[in-house]
């Protein structure tokens, strides 16, 4: 969602990327500000332990101690080349800055006066965009590109990459990569890098993420992997969040992030941006900028509990249903900048924030807003406002986010004005800072600052009840590492398990949806049962007359179902690590909802009649018939009560 207009809706913009204006001549220089002493240059960031969690809303540390993200994009790696011209021509890259491949600025500042700076902003934290074709590329960079580093001389990208990570963590820094291009071209237009796999397969792409998660595995300061950046339409195809087929993003996302913790670093985060655009940007047709909106129906259960983030950017000069282009591909829609306060903030809870202000249901997560930014040129009354309105909103709801971009150039390579004017922090070519928020000179310094001073949760965040939503809508969803091992289960039916450390709660009349909640019931080990009868059912002990019962044996509980169409197949269970025992009782789903109060975890079977046990309750059998005129799907549980004590 960065500069585009210059290549961007070339055909019809039926990209859904959005249009930064072209670049505008730089500011003049400015002398760099002294660093306040015992700012945080001095400090450094404050003192974590990795790995990183979450607990409900927060990202938390080892500690369980509150990690707000406070971060900046540094840029570069993804790649800056326009997409058309010579390549080894600054001036067919972005805002002139042509990257090499790497992160922006190893040409004219050392690391550590780069790393200084980033502790002045007030930053922990740096989402780091990589490519791609980074990982792939193996002629060494230019050593004009890193002349300023002259010890990284001879390497690849991916080993400049290598050092500029080590650099960061040793200095205190938590990284988030970013896989934001697939290409070193430069995002977000009709530029091949629409979905994850416009240019490769998903199982290629995912490929590549367990190769890097492998990569920084010993680093514990390699806190998470941004899936992927921007997913939004290409020419003719619109990605999509559940319909199961190639252009699925909640499916890919999924199975992406279950390799990477399953098969290299259960260690990470694992962050999910929105869908950035779908549809034609033109009056009368549908279009529009779903960021987090199809989470509240459909949202992700990973194979390793409190790893989950949720990712939105946010731009003035785009909207919920405008793609921020002018001219062509531009429609009547408003903009972000064209909003009030109350509606701006409005559209931002809309569609991102109710994730993790609507706490307690299947969706609940931490929200990081991964890209917002604004030029230091800006001298438009709206896009100022804009950004104070933004910077403020993050401030008040104590967010989680990521300034684009950190670093850029002042200056081109021969000396003259030039470079991005959106960088927090900017460079000549001889490696002076000459603008950006540490100079007082820059309007943006004034809101930059309340943002990263801004109070907000600290200390230690208490855990939480979790809830996990399970759908069998396209494809099997074990959430289990434990029953993953232990193979097939039900082969031909499509099953869902809860993750490792969660018990099944409730399920749908119809539709195949589960809803799984925190427990500690579960024996140490892999053991599991599978129940394809009611052979379990003790004598006297019907619960649901006239139905077929699959209950679970004394001293179990359920962990996840099968169905062969509508009908169920299965029911798996898992023993517990405590006596159980307690009052029984049936609730009835078939013909309307039967939820516990205030139904905590949330609509996790949007539209469909679904049944749930109370949060003091375990789920100990499924019952359903096949009886003509009745569906033979799940129809009542067996909810006993939990131990107490």
């Amino acid at each position: 969602m960065k500069s585009l207009v210059r290549v961007l809706l070339s055909v019809l913009l039926l990209t859904g990327g959005a249009v930064l204006p072209s670049a505008a001549p730089a500011l003049a220089a400015v002398p760099a500000a002294p660093d306040a002493p015992g700012s945080p240059e001095a400090a450094g960031p404050a003192p974590w332990t990795p790995p990183l969690s979450t607990r409900g809303r927060y990202i938390v540390d080892a500690r369980g101690e509150r990690f707000r993200l406070r971060s900046g994009n540094w840029d570069g790696a993804q790649g800056s080349w326009s997409g058309s011209g010579d390549r080894d021509d600054p001036a067919t890259h972005h805002a002139g800055q042509d990257s090499h491949g790497i992160p922006l600025g190893l040409d004219r500042v050392p690391l550590p006066a780069l790393l200084a700076d980033f502790r002045a902003l007030g930053l922990n934290s740096i989402r780091l965009p990589f490519s791609n074709e980074m990982l792939h590329t193996s002629a060494p960079v230019p050593d004009a590109a890193v002349a300023a580093n002259p010890e990284l001389r001879g390497r690849t990208p991916l080993q400049v990459y290598d050092a500029v990570v080590g650099a960061l963590t040793d200095a205190g820094f938590a990284v988030i990569l970013n896989n934001h291009t697939g290409t070193t071209r430069w995002c977000c237009g009709l530029d091949g890098n629409e979905r994850w796999n416009s240019t490769r397969s998903t199982a290629q792409w995912a490929d590549d993420w367990v190769f890097l998660a492998r990569r920084y595995r010993d680093n514990p300061r390699v806190v998470g992997a941004d899936l992927y950046n921007e997913v939004r339409r290409d020419t003719w195809d619109d990605p999509n969040w559940g319909l199961g087929d190639g252009h699925d993003w909640q499916a890919a996302s999924e199975e992406a992030a279950d390799r990477i913790l399953a098969e290299a670093n259960p260690g990470l985060l694992i962050v999910i941006e929105g869908i950035n655009w779908t549809g034609i940007p033109a009056d009368g047709l549908p279009h529009g900028r779903p960021a987090l909106t199809p989470a509240r129906t459909l949202s992700h259960t990973l194979v390793v509990s409190g790893k989950l983030v949720y990712s939105a950017h946010f731009y003035g000069y785009t909207g919920p249903h405008h793609s921020g282009a002018t001219g062509l591909g531009e429609t009547h829609d408003p903009r972000y900048q064209d909003m009030s306060r109350d509606q701006l903030e409005q559209a931002l809870y809309d569609q991102a924030f109710f994730v993790s202000a609507e706490t307690g249901t299947h969706f609940t997560a931490p929200v990081w807003i991964s890209e917002f930014g604004i030029g230091a040129d800006e001298t438009g009354a709206a896009p100022r406002a804009w950004f104070q309105n933004m910077t403020g909103y993050l401030a008040s709801s104590d967010a989680d986010f990521a300034y684009w971009p950190l670093v850029g150039w002042s200056t081109t390579a021969q000396g003259a004005p030039g470079g991005d004017t959106w960088a927090l922090l900017r460079y000549d070519r001889t490696g002076r800072r000459t603008g950006g928020v540490l100079d007082p000179a820059d309007w943006r310094t004034a809101p930059w600052t309340a943002l990263t001073a801004a109070p907000g949760r600290t200390g230690p965040v208490p855990a939480t009840p979790s809830w996990y939503q399970l759908s069998t809508d396209h494809r099997d969803h074990t959430a289990s590492l434990l029953s993953r091992a232990a193979g097939d289960w039900d082969p031909g039916a499509r099953k869902a398990v809860c993750p490792d450390g969660a018990r099944l709660a409730g399920l749908s009349h119809t539709g195949g949806r589960g809803l799984c909640s925190t427990s500690a019931l579960r024996a140490p080990g892999g053991a599991q049962t599978v129940v394809r009868d009611g052979s379990s059912v003790p004598p006297g002990g019907d619960w649901a007359t006239g139905y077929t019962k699959l209950q679970c044996q004394a001293g179990q509980f359920l962990i996840g179902y099968s169905l062969r169409g509508d009908r169920v197949s299965a029911a798996l269970c898992a023993p517990a690590g405590v006596p159980l025992a307690g009052s029984a009782r049936t609730v009835w789903f078939d013909r309307g909802d039967d939820r516990p109060a205030g139904s905590p975890g949330g609509d996790y079977a949007w539209g469909h009649f679904k049944g749930q046990c109370a949060p003091t309750e375990y789920a100990a059998g499924i019952a359903f018939t096949a009886r003509a005129g009745f569906r033979p799907s799940p129809a009542s549980l067996l909810c006993r009560a939990l131990p107490t004590g």
